[in-house]
């Protein structure tokens, strides 16, 4: 069964090293969006990019502990991440985060995203 709805995409844009009380801050992120019951969370570890400082991170094999680049994407209803916006501002000391509306299509299982 294939079902549609309209949602709301949230992109946090941070650093692998970004911490918050000794944890990695990707991992404490998807964890409050856990908590919170959003529909789904997904972290992606970029091998190169840059940010704000224009300084390039890239992945090498000698050099695998840098601040490499980390995109956190979590979608669900506008009003479930409006909800959740308040969680990154408490998080996020530094980054960039985006929100775009979308069309959510689910296959199968049951839709949390009503």
């Amino acid at each position: 069964m294939i079902r549609t709805s309209q949602g709301t995409l949230l992109r946090i844009f941070i650093g692998d090293s970004d911490r918050h009380d000794g944890q990695p801050l990707h991992k404490v992120i998807v964890q409050r969006a856990h908590a919170m019951g959003l529909a789904g969370a997904t972290v992606l570890h970029g091998p190169l990019g840059f940010g704000r400082h224009s300084r390039l991170h890239a992945a090498r094999l000698a050099e695998l502990a840098g601040d490499l680049p980390v995109v956190i994407e979590l979608v669900d209803t506008e009003n479930a991440i409006q909800r959740f916006m308040q969680e990154v501002d408490v998080l996020v000391q530094e980054g960039l985060v985006t929100l775009e509306a979308v069309r959510i299509v689910r296959y199968g299982g049951p839709d949390k995203t009503a």
